[in-house]
C-alpha cells in the first residue's frame, strides 16, 4: 500500500488507527454505518456475507470498502466473536455539524472473545473469561495464571506446574488466553482463542503495583497473594489488556482471590467431558448435570452454579454449610423466596458496565428496580435465622439508600433504549432540561393551531402540518390543491401525490424547536454521565449485594431440585469410601418412566469393583451416577439416593468411551492408553476412578493383559476407589489374589422374545456377555445372528476343553516394580555389524561376512 501521505485525509486517519490495531478488524463510524476498508473490508465481506464495494480513489487506487448499519452492529459483532475474531470500534468524537474539515474519530473499545461487556453479545448464564498465562522463568518454576470476567468485578490468581496446566484450563474454561509473544505454546492442551502480547507486559513488579492500586491497598498479604510473583506477571498483562480494550478505563475490581489446586476436587478435562457436567457428549444443549440443576431465577445465580460445578470445594465443611442452608430453605417458604428472586435485574453485570461507563439507560432503570427490591429480599433471608450461611447475607443486602434514591429521581420510569433518542432523564430532576422540553411539548399544540389557521386562510381542507427527522417541519398540500397555495409558501419537497412547503412563520418555529431538541439531548447526555459518575463510589456495595442475590438464588435452586426429585442430604465421614444406597443418575432419572436405583459400596476393604454385564445393561450409567453423587455431595447439593455416606475425596478420574483424536494424530486405542496412563500416574487412595472397557481397542490378548495389569496397579499401588467395567471375564479372577477387590454385575435375563435388561447391580460376576443378543436387538440380520451363535458355541466348547487356564494375576505379584522389562539385544550380532566397513569389502570378503552373520544369528 502507498505511503500514508499519498492518501486522502480520511484514509490517512483510518490508516493511522489501523496501524495501532494490527490483526484486528477496524470498524469506523461514518454516519449511519460502520465502515471497513481494504484488507479488513475483504475479510469482513467473507466472514459476514456483506457487500464489498469500491468507491472513489485514494493514493491513486480505488477504495475497497464494506459496511454494516450502526443499528445492527451488535449482531455482526456477535458473529465475529463467535468466529474468534476481534474488532476495534472507532466512533466519531466530534460533532459532524460543527466540525471544520475532517470529523475527529477515535477507537473507544476493542471487542474480543474475552473482553465482551455488551449485554447483547454475552451469554446471560456464562461469563466470558479472560485468562493471562505467564510462563516460568526457569525450568523448575511455576506458571502464573490470572483471570477475570470484565463483567464480574473479581480477579483470581493461581500458580501451577506445567503438568497441571491442562487441568487449570479445563477448570477456568477461558474465552481468550493472553500469551507472551515469541514464546511457543505447549502442545497440550488444545488452546482456546489465543492473543499474543508483548513480553514486557508480563512483568511481576508491574502486576503487583497494578493490583495494589486497583484494590487500594499497600500490599497483598491480606489476600494471601503477596508472594505469587508468577501470578503477578500474568495479572500485569491481564489488566493492561483489559484497560486497552476498554478505551483506557479499567474494569471494576472489587475482589481478589487466590486459588490453589488443593482447594477444589480435581476434575480433569476428560472427567468433565465423560461425566457431562457442563456439556453433553453428543453436542446438544442438554441433558447435562448443569442443565438438570439449573432452575435459578436469575442469570447471576446460573453463573454461580456453573462456577461451583467447575470447581467443587474439597473441604467438606463448605458442603456441610450449604447442606444446612438447603435444609433451612426446604423447611421455610421456598416458593415465596424464589418468587421474589424471579425477574431480578443482573446487578453484577450492570455494576460492571457502570464502572466501564458503558451502561445504557434501561440498565440504570433495571438497577433502580432491583435495588428497590433488596429490602424485601433481605427480610425474607433473615427469616431463616437457624442457618448461619443465610444470615451472612443480611449485611451484604443492606445497601445505603442513596444509589436507589438517585436513580429514582434521575431516571425516567421507562427510559428510551438509547440515550441519543432522549426521554431518559426523569421530569423535575433538572430545571434547565424541563424548560427545553417544555418548548418541545408546546410544539404539538402550536402545529395544531397553525394547521387550523392555514386551512382557514387557504381554503385547503386537507392541508396538513407535519414533521420528520429528515426534512423538519413542513406543510403538505395534495397536487389537486396547489393552485390555492399563497405566495408566502416556499416549496421544500415534491412527492408523487403532494407538495411540501415551508412558511416564514413555520421556519422560525422550526429553528426554535429543533434548537431546543438538540440542546435537550445534549443536556440529557451531560446529566446521564453525571449519574454514572455519581454511582461509582457505590459499585463495590452493589456488587456485594449482587453476590448475595446470586448465592441465595443458587441455594434456592438446589433446594428446589432436592424437594422436587426427593434427594437426600449426604453424610461426610472420615474413613475413605463411598456408601450409596438406592443411588440414581441425576440427569437421567427425570427422563425415563422408571429408573432402577442401585447401591454402591467402596471402602478400605473393598476398594475395587470389577463390573461385568451386557452392553446396554447400565454399567456406564452406574459408574457415572456414583461419580456424580459424590460430586454433588462436595458441591453442597443434596443427592439422588436413599442415603449416601461419602469419605474424603481429592479427585475424580474417568476412562469412559472411545474416540479418535484425528487432529492430534492419535487412534482410539492411543487416546485410551494416554488417559489411562494419566490416571495411573496421578490417582491416590482418596481418588475415585472409573474405568470402562479398558483394552478393547487392540487384540484380545494384548487388551486382556493390559486390563489385568491396570486393574492390579489400581488395586495394589494407587489403592484408589475404583469401578472397573469390563467384558473380559478372566478379570473376575482378580478377586482371588487381591483381597480388596470384589465382583459385581449388571443383571439381565434371556426370554424367548430376547434379552431383558434388568439394570440392577448385583454381587458376583456375570456368567454371560449377551453380545449376540444385543446385536439382535440392534437389527443385525438374522442370518448373521445364527452364524454368530454357532461360532460362539464352538468357541465356548473349545475353551471348556482346555486343560489349563492362564492365571493372569499369578505372575503380577512376583514382578518387582523396579525390575526392567528384558528385551533381547543380540549383542554379538550387533558387535559384528558395527565392525563392518562396507566400502572397503571385496566381493569375496562381503560373502564371507554374510555367512558369518548368518552363523551368529543361528547360534542365538
Amino acid at each position: 500500500m502507498s505511503s500514508i501521505s499519498a492518501h486522502t485525509p480520511l484514509m490517512q486517519q483510518y490508516l493511522r488507527m489501523k496501524a495501532e490495531h494490527p490483526g484486528t478488524l477496524l470498524l469506523c463510524r461514518m454516519g449511519d454505518f460502520y465502515e471497513l476498508f481494504y484488507d479488513d473490508a475483504e475479510k469482513a465481506a467473507r466472514l459476514l456475507d456483506i457487500t464489498l464495494t469500491r468507491r472513489g480513489q485514494s493514493a491513486g487506487e480505488p477504495v475497497i470498502m464494506a459496511g454494516v448499519p450502526a443499528q445492527a452492529l451488535d449482531g455482526y459483532l456477535a458473529k465475529l466473536v463467535k468466529l474468534g475474531e476481534s474488532a476495534a470500534i472507532c466512533e466519531q468524537i466530534g460533532d459532524p455539524a460543527q466540525a471544520k474539515g475532517l470529523v475527529e474519530r477515535r477507537v473507544v473499545r476493542v471487542v474480543t472473545p474475552g473482553t465482551l461487556t455488551e449485554q447483547t453479545l454475552l451469554d446471560d448464564k456464562r461469563d466470558a473469561i479472560l485468562l493471562a498465562i505467564a510462563p516460568p522463568k526457569s525450568a523448575r518454576g511455576e506458571w502464573g495464571l490470572a483471570w477475570m470476567a470484565l463483567t464480574g468485578g473479581g480477579l483470581t490468581l493461581a500458580q501451577c506446574e506445567a503438568a497441571a496446566l491442562s487441568d487449570w484450563l479445563a477448570r477456568i474454561a477461558p474465552a481468550e488466553v493472553l500469551w507472551p509473544q515469541h514464546q511457543s505454546l505447549p502442545n497440550e492442551p488444545r488452546w482456546p482463542h489465543t492473543t499474543e502480547r508483548p513480553e514486557w507486559h508480563f512483568d511481576a513488579a508491574l502486576g503487583l503495583r497494578k493490583l495494589c492500586a486497583q484494590l487500594q491497598v499497600a500490599h497483598l498479604d491480606g489476600f494471601g497473594a503477596q508472594a505469587l510473583g508468577a501470578a503477578h506477571a500474568a495479572a500485569a498483562a491481564l489488566l493492561t489488556y483489559a484497560e486497552q480494550t476498554q478505551g483506557g478505563t479499567l474494569p471494576l475490581l472489587a475482589d481478589l482471590r487466590v486459588e490453589r489446586a488443593e482447594h477444589s476436587l480435581r476434575l480433569d478435562a476428560v472427567a468433565r467431558r465423560n461425566l457431562e457436567i457442563l456439556q453433553p457428549l453428543r453436542g446438544e444443549d442438554s441433558p447435562t448435570l448443569l442443565s438438570h440443576l439449573d432452575s435459578c431465577q436469575t442469570a447471576a445465580g446460573s453463573r454461580l452454579l456453573r462456577d461451583w460445578l467447575q470447581a467443587p470445594p474439597r473441604d467438606a465443611n463448605v458442603a456441610r454449610e450449604r447442606h444446612a442452608a438447603l435444609q433451612a430453605l426446604i423447611d421455610g417458604d421456598l416458593a415465596a423466596l424464589r418468587g421474589s428472586l424471579r425477574g431480578m435485574a443482573d446487578l453484577e453485570r450492570i455494576a460492571a458496565r457502570i464502572a466501564l461507563k458503558q451502561a445504557k439507560p434501561r440498565e440504570l432503570s433495571a438497577l433502580r428496580d432491583g435495588l428497590q427490591r433488596l429490602p424485601a429480599l433481605r427480610r425474607q433471608a433473615a427469616a431463616f435465622e437457624r442457618c448461619a450461611l443465610l444470615q451472612t447475607l443480611d449485611a451484604q443486602l443492606d445497601l445505603p439508600p442513596e444509589p436507589a434514591a438517585l436513580l429514582q429521581r434521575a431516571i425516567a420510569a421507562e427510559p428510551a433504549l438509547n440515550l441519543r433518542d432522549g426521554g431518559v432523564i426523569a421530569a423535575d430532576f433538572d430545571s434547565e432540561l424541563d424548560e427545553l422540553r417544555a418548548i418541545d411539548t408546546d410544539c404539538g399544540s402550536f402545529l395544531m393551531e397553525l394547521e387550523q389557521r392555514e386551512r382557514a386562510r387557504t381554503g385547503i381542507a386537507n392541508l396538513r402540518v407535519q414533521y420528520n427527522k429528515v426534512h423538519g417541519f413542513f406543510i403538505e398540500v395534495t397536487h389537486g390543491q396547489t393552485d390555492k397555495v399563497p405566495d408566502d409558501y416556499r416549496r421544500r419537497q415534491t412527492l408523487k401525490g403532494a407538495e411540501r412547503y415551508i412558511t416564514p412563520e413555520l421556519k422560525a418555529f422550526e429553528d426554535k424547536a429543533l434548537s431546543a431538541q438538540d440542546r435537550a439531548l445534549a443536556r440529557e447526555k451531560v446529566l446521564f454521565e453525571g449519574v454514572i459518575e455519581a454511582l461509582q463510589p457505590a459499585l463495590a456495595d452493589i456488587r456485594r449485594a449482587a453476590q448475595a442475590v446470586a448465592l441465595l438464588d443458587t441455594l434456592a435452586a438446589l433446594a428446589e431440585r432436592a424437594s422436587t426429585f426427593g434427594w437426600v442430604c449426604p453424610e461426610f465421614v472420615e474413613a475413605p469410601g463411598i456408601d450409596i444406597v438406592g443411588g440414581r443418575h441425576p440427569a437421567i432419572e427425570s427422563r425415563v418412566d422408571r429408573f432402577i436405583p442401585n447401591d454402591c459400596q467402596l471402602d478400605e476393604q473393598r476398594r475395587l469393583l470389577i463390573l461385568t454385564g451386557p452392553n446396554m445393561g447400565g454399567k456406564s450409567t452406574y459408574m457415572r451416577q456414583t461419580a456424580l453423587i459424590a460430586l454433588l455431595a462436595y458441591l453442597g447439593s443434596y443427592v439422588p439416593a436413599r442415603s449416601a455416606r461419602i469419605g474424603p475425596l481429592d479427585a475424580i478420574f474417568t476412562r469412559i468411551g472411545a474416540s479418535d483424536d484425528l487432529a492430534g494424530g492419535q487412534s482410539t486405542f492411543m487416546v485410551e492408553m494416554a488417559e489411562t496412563a494419566a490416571i495411573l500416574r496421578q490417582a491416590t487412595p482418596h481418588s475415585l476412578v472409573l474405568m470402562d472397557e479398558v483394552g478393547r481397542g487392540t487384540s484380545t490378548f494384548d487388551g486382556l493383559a493390559l486390563a489385568a495389569a491396570i486393574a492390579a496397579q489400581l488395586h495394589d499401588r494407587n489403592r484408589s476407589l475404583t469401578l472397573f467395567a469390563t467384558h473380559y471375564f478372566e478379570l473376575t479372577d482378580l478377586v482371588l489374589r487381591h483381597p480388596q477387590a470384589a465382583n459385581v454385575h449388571v443383571g439381565a435375563a434371556e426370554t424367548p422374545q430376547g434379552i431383558v435388561f434388568l439394570h440392577e447391580v448385583r454381587e458376583g460376576p456375570t456368567s454371560r456377555s449377551y453380545g449376540v443378543q444385543v446385536a439382535q436387538l440392534a437389527g443385525v440380520p438374522t442370518a448373521v445372528i445364527r452364524d454368530a451363535r454357532k461360532r460362539l458355541d464352538a468357541l465356548e466348547r473349545q475353551h471348556q476343553q482346555q486343560e489349563a487356564q492362564l492365571d493372569l494375576f499369578a505372575a503380577s505379584a512376583e514382578i518387582d516394580e523396579a525390575e526392567p522389562v528384558s528385551v533381547p539385544t543380540h549383542e554379538a550380532l550387533i558387535e559384528a555389524l558395527d565392525d563392518i566397513d562396507p566400502d572397503t569389502l571385496t566381493p569375496r570378503q562381503a560373502l564371507e561376512t554374510l555367512y558369518r552373520l548368518k552363523a551368529l544369528r543361528e547360534a542365538e
